[in-house]
């Protein structure tokens, strides 16, 4: 039989040791703050987001109305 070549693999595990669980508890304290600086940092991203997102919602939420309406007869 032939040589078999192989290959050594090591297996990484990370883990969180129970005294630097305070790393979720910082992210969720600082959560408001780096988003409101994000936003107001990033202003004309935000809104090429955020106002075609919200006049769709609005348009959908004004054709079923007038939609309820039309049939109210």
């Amino acid at each position: 039989m032939g040589k078999v070549k192989g290959y050594k693999l090591k297996e990484v595990v990370y883990t969180l040791s129970p005294f630097e669980q305070k790393i979720m508890s910082t992210f969720w304290a600082q959560f408001n703050y780096k988003t409101k600086k994000r936003i107001t940092e990033n202003w004309v991203n935000t809104l090429t987001l955020v106002c075609p997102i919200a006049g769709t919602y609005m348009y959908a939420n004004n054709y079923i109305e007038k939609e309820k309406l039309h049939h109210r007869d």
